[in-house]
């Protein structure tokens, strides 16, 4: 059982914490024929699948190396742009190899910006009054646990679905925020949390529900 990661929210929709915990490393090495079935373009400094899933390549994973020969943005090792190399048929075959892409900072304050008005919409749409929003959104290879304060800081754990105890977690999470970020007499809400010892407990915490299903400490 594996949870992936925590995300905080403020109250405005800006992101305030997040922590990668349990991220799997998805690799795959496949060899390929001209053409190629699968559609590349350079974006963000990277070159990235656009078009065309095969063999568990997906939409957005990155192209890590060809032929062993790992790349540097859009260059390979002798400086060769990989897209030119792509598109001559006497390079082929060739073996390609692809990984899913490690979001950035700035992803991550881009999706926790879209979330904020996603969980607004559910409320509003909600035929019962007074709902709480999105309190699990779920996928078929994941689970995302939404647990939204008071004072409307969001509390977002991504885990597996199968891994159970989140509703809790979530609300352990931000009693570990109140203890030791809200009493920092240096923090502020809105402010991104920088605090060690709310990271550190919050590492623990994440470890022993994946160990027990539970959060008992």
């Amino acid at each position: 059982m594996v949870i992936y990661g925590v995300y905080i929210v403020s109250k405005s929709g800006g992101l305030i914490f997040n922590h990668d915990h349990n991220v799997p490393k998805i690799e795959h090495e496949r060899i390929f024929n001209y053409p190629l079935d699968v559609k590349l373009i350079y974006e963000n400094k990277k070159i990235v699948v656009a078009f065309g899933q095969r063999d568990g390549i997906n939409v957005g994973h990155v192209l890590m190396s060809v032929n062993g020969s790992s790349l540097t943005g859009n260059q390979l090792e002798d400086g060769r742009d990989v897209l030119e190399v792509l598109e001559d048929p006497q390079n082929f075959p060739i073996t390609l190899k692809f990984s899913r892409a490690k979001m950035t900072t700035n992803e991550k304050i881009f999706l926790a910006s879209m979330f904020y008005p996603l969980f607004a919409i559910a409320s509003q749409l909600s035929p019962e009054p007074r709902c709480s929003g999105i309190e699990v959104l779920e996928a078929d290879t994941f689970r995302l646990y939404c647990y939204q304060t008071l004072t409307g800081v969001k509390f977002m754990v991504v885990a597996e679905p199968s891994q159970p105890g989140m509703e809790i977690l979530t609300k352990r999470v931000y009693e570990l925020y109140a203890d030791y970020a809200l009493k920092n007499p240096f923090y502020s809400l809105e402010m991104p949390i920088r605090c060690e010892l709310f990271e550190t407990n919050l590492v623990t915490l994440l470890e022993t529900v994946e160990k027990s299903g539970i959060s008992s400490v």
